[in-house]
């Protein structure tokens, strides 16, 4: 079962985010399939920013901030970001002022302390990537704030805010074949940093005052479908993953 809270959930996307991608008018994909009405459906009113999939953390949490100053200006929120959608978060409440208007950030895999997958990528494919992306005038900052030393100078830089409650949910993969797509940078970060979610791992994505660990990989945890993927069938419920989350913000008082 979902409650309903008294304040708006933000929905945060990761790197290469997007609310939906529609085609011929219709929707064809959304980045938090099936999730947004869940929640909706339990009376809660849910928003969901865009902001550039490639950029750094600092300009994407300030468009973040530019939208919820749109949406939500006079009624504080509760933030459920995905991957770098967490590190933009965090920016933006402890740098640029929203620590009075988040009440709750829970982060969904996001790489606080970096992922060694983003060192291996940059060192191995930087000069074939970014020239690419570059010439399609997409900036690559936020590649870089991934890496695992770019995280241990944001984790100084910037502290969590007093009155913010911090939650995180971390995903565990199980290395399986039948999730092909995943191998390289499981094994990559397994090696490095210990059981992980096909590219965060767990130690990486725990933050805050409470922990939860899913098992599936690092898009299991947004719902997105996979005809062999844990977490990922067809017949996946988002409800069940997603309710505790906000029944956890209810008994806390929210």
């Amino acid at each position: 079962m979902v409650p309903r809270l008294r304040s708006p959930i933000v929905l945060v996307h990761g790197l290469f985010g997007f609310e939906r991608l529609r085609l011929a008018g219709l929707t064809v994909s959304e980045y938090f399939p099936s999730i947004p009405e869940i929640l909706q459906a339990a009376g809660n009113r849910v928003l969901i920013p865009f902001v550039s999939p490639t950029a750094g953390v600092a300009d994407r949490a300030a468009q973040l901030k530019q939208f919820l100053d749109i949406q939500s200006p006079s009624e504080p929120v509760h933030l459920i970001a995905h991957s770098m959608g967490g590190l933009d978060s965090r920016y933006m409440i402890s740098q640029l002022g929203m620590g009075d208007r988040v009440l709750s950030l829970t982060t969904l895999g996001t790489p606080h302390r970096g992922t060694i997958f983003a060192d291996w990528a940059i060192s191995r494919l930087e000069r074939i990537v970014k020239p690419v992306l570059e010439y399609l005038d997409l900036p690559t900052r936020g590649f870089y704030d991934l890496t695992t030393r770019e995280c241990r100078k944001f984790n100084h830089e910037v502290p969590d805010v007093l009155g913010v409650r911090y939650f995180s949910v971390a995903g565990k993969h199980d290395g399986n074949l039948m999730n092909p797509e995943w191998l390289l940078p499981y094994v990559i970060v397994m090696i490095s940093e210990g059981p992980n979610d096909g590219v965060v791992s767990v130690a990486s994505a725990t933050w805050g005052e409470h922990v939860q660990i899913w098992h599936g990989d690092h898009f299991s945890l947004v719902n997105w479908s996979h005809p062999f993927g844990q977490n990922r069938t067809f017949n996946r419920d988002p409800e069940r993953l997603y309710g505790p989350i906000l029944q956890r913000l209810k008994d806390e008082g929210f």
